[in-house]
């Protein structure tokens, strides 16, 4: 059973910073080098300063990003620039946004939820993770015992019983209203006994399917475990949960976005072997380039940029049950029928293999993909189609994961509306 707790969050002192657009930063994982100077820039209590702090080239072992983010952290709760809500609360966050020009809310439930490893299944993946990206989350979180950015998790809720007890508290003022750029976020503290008693029971029993963070989450194990070894835990330490936002699956502002591959570092020759493997496996069209085709095209397994000079590629399957037999046999039949499952182990892996030089990025804007190939920063792209968030639930149900960078949940939740510290007992 997942076990849901409220939490005494830390937040912006209004009395300091009475312009929260100011502070709130996007999760580190999109914030590009640019975008990092313009946040730092933006306010001197941005909270891009504790999610992804600037390195420098004098940095040390003991000397660097992390250990400034801890001193920044503690002076800004002395400073009172920061402060603890002493009340345990669940926070109601409303996203307001834009999407292909249809305005949308998401609604989310703030709440501590208790840590439990995968096998458990208790909480559930649905995308690998890389290494790299969760050592340097630990480094943080052992710098500052916090969770500065919520995971965003999703949950099931057919009868809506959920949804309507958190609607219910939003008739209140708000103690958080802001627009920022093209969204606008209301926060609602909520922790009237009977509310947070409802809320925990009923999601008690159902699974948590972790949509955006799962970095993350593997890194709170890891830490919580690092916590642990002393042998003194008793399993109510804060640092035994982590802070999550979580959305109804069938809220009508959860919007999943595809993930497009960009490839670079190809010879011409791999790229020839590359056209000769395409055509043995899919039909193929060329076709010009326009905004249709750049955003998607349902029936197609992927459309490639750059293979013909000033056209798309588009590829669609010849023969669905041959391409899914040559997929890995230790992943479920609907793993295999994913068009990212297909192009990443029919082409990039292949691509991979064949040009150890090759390297893959990743962009969920089909636009700029066809800027980075037009201006020969990369050589091809591969535009995908979304993922049904059905088939999300469907993957991680299976006990299946699937490839890294597949989704893109938009829009991203933000960093700075509460944060979340790990010492202390529940």
């Amino acid at each position: 059973m997942a076990e849901i707790c409220p939490f005494s969050g830390v937040r912006y002192n209004p009395e300091i910073v009475n312009d929260i657009a100011s502070v709130i930063c996007p999760p580190y994982d999109i914030i590009s080098a640019q975008e990092q100077k313009a946040y730092y820039q933006k306010s001197q209590y941005n909270a891009v300063r504790l999610e992804h702090a600037m390195e420098f080239p004098e940095d040390t072992q003991t000397a660097n990003k992390h250990a400034r983010t801890n001193a920044i952290f503690n002076q800004w709760l002395k400073d009172r620039v920061l402060i603890i809500d002493h009340v345990p609360s669940f926070y109601i966050h409303e996203q307001s946004f834009t999407f292909q020009n249809v305005r949308r809310k998401r609604l989310g439930l703030i709440a501590r939820v208790r840590l439990e490893p995968w096998e458990k299944k208790i909480i559930l993946p649905h995308e690998n993770t890389v290494p790299g990206i969760k050592s340097d989350r630990l480094d943080l979180m052992r710098a500052c015992a916090a969770n500065f950015s919520p995971l965003l998790g999703l949950y099931d809720d057919p009868g809506q019983r959920v949804n309507k007890l958190l609607i219910s508290q939003t008739s209140r003022k708000p103690v958080i209203d802001v627009a920022n750029a093209n969204e606008t976020h209301k926060l609602w503290m909520a922790n009237e006994p009977e509310f947070v008693q409802r809320v925990s029971h009923f999601l008690a029993s159902k699974p948590i399917y972790i949509a955006d963070g799962h970095h993350r989450y593997e890194t709170a194990l890891a830490y919580r475990d690092e916590r642990r070894q002393d042998g003194s835990s008793n399993g109510n330490e804060a640092f035994n949960f982590i802070m999550m936002t979580l959305v109804s699956f069938s809220d009508p502002g959860l919007i999943v976005l595809p993930v497009h591959r960009l490839i670079r570092g190809l010879s011409s020759r791999t790229v020839g072997e590359l056209k000769k493997r395409i055509e043995s496996f899919f039909e193929v069209e060329v076709v010009s380039i326009d905004q249709t085709h750049l955003d998607s095209t349902r029936d197609a397994v992927t459309r490639v940029l750059g293979l013909e000079p000033g056209n798309m590629v588009i590829l669609r399957s010849q023969q669905p049950a041959r391409l899914q037999e040559m997929l890995p046999g230790d992943h479920s039949s609907a793993y295999k029928r994913l068009d990212v499952s297909i192009v990443q182990h029919l082409l990039i892996d292949w691509l991979n293999t064949w040009e150890s030089s090759s390297s893959v990025a990743y962009t969920p804007n089909p636009v700029e993909a066809y800027h980075l190939v037009e201006r020969g920063e990369y050589q091809l792209a591969f535009l995908l189609n979304p993922i049904p968030v059905t088939t999300i639930k469907t993957i991680a149900d299976a006990n299946d994961r699937m490839p890294g960078k597949s989704t893109y949940f938009h829009p991203k939740l933000p960093t700075g509306l509460v944060i979340n510290r790990l010492e202390g007992i529940l």
